[in-house]
């Protein structure tokens, strides 16, 4: 029996209606509460699209990079011998050619922008962060001494980010990061190689960067930033009292959770 093409196109439409919608692609700031929540992995697929589309999307994509970074890092931990470690990490090496291709992806998109305008802060801070991400991964997590152009034009884009923006929040907690990374990390008669560096300075910095009115996100870096360099200089009581403001507006952050199942006692409140 032949069904008349009316029927069937009544049916599909029917069909079309009761199944399901798509998911819808996370926002942004959707992908950033996930970072900031610890969830890494959902913030690097939610952010999946920004560094393989056409289009590169910077926001995203720095975001994905960060991501990936911070997944990396808590596999990798910190053990002793890490040129021995980093091949028995399995993790580490499903995601690090994502990472090297996102950080590569993002940097060209980012340099074509500023080869068309050279003063775009938007581009010129993106373009230091994506550099940031993998001299921390490089310096940071795998204690290689590597990276040093993707350094030098890093630290140039965000002093021109803050000349042209003083309060810019991200801007100033990244390049606070520069000052206490040399600061902490080279040797003091050596640091003038890398521009100089300063570890008080750099957590005065991004302790003023925390109390500048700005969007929720760029305000919890600074948070963080905070609550990470007080944590290294073994401020304990400054950093259960940032934790404790973190924690409330990102409740399912687990290592804030732990932190302050350690060391927020009763005494200490």
């Amino acid at each position: 029996m032949r069904i008349p093409f009316v029927m069937l196109a009544a049916t599909a439409i029917t069909l079309g209606a009761l199944a399901p919608a798509s998911a819808e692609t996370p926002t942004i700031e959707e992908a950033q509460r996930l970072f900031y929540n610890g969830r890494y992995q959902a913030a690097a697929e939610a952010t999946a699209d920004g560094c393989v589309t056409e289009t590169v999307d910077l926001a995203a994509c720095e975001l994905r990079t960060s991501a990936l970074l911070f997944q990396i890092k808590r596999a990798f931990g910190e053990p002793a011998d890490k040129d021995k470690a980093w091949p028995l990490c399995a993790v580490c090496q499903e995601l690090m050619p994502t990472f090297l291709a996102d950080i590569a992806k993002g940097q060209v998109a980012a340099r074509a922008k500023l080869m068309a305008a050279p003063s775009d802060t938007d581009a010129l801070f993106m373009l230091g962060k994506l550099d940031l991400n993998y001299v921390w991964l490089q310096l940071g997590t795998l204690g290689r001494k590597t990276g040093w152009s993707e350094y030098w034009e890093a630290r140039k884009s965000l002093d021109k980010v803050l000349k042209q923006d003083p309060a810019h929040i991200r801007a100033r907690v990244a390049r606070a990061w520069i000052d206490y990374i040399v600061g902490a990390r080279v040797p003091r008669g050596t640091r003038w190689l890398l521009g100089g560096g300063n570890k008080k300075k750099g957590v005065s910095a991004v302790r003023e960067a925390a109390t500048i009115e700005g969007d929720p996100f760029s305000r919890a870096e600074a948070g963080f930033a905070l609550w990470d360099m007080q944590v290294r200089e073994k401020d304990i009581g400054g950093a259960v009292s940032t934790a404790r403001g973190l924690a409330y507006d990102f409740p399912d952050n687990e290592e804030l959770r732990k932190f302050l199942a350690l060391h927020d006692t009763p005494a200490g409140r």
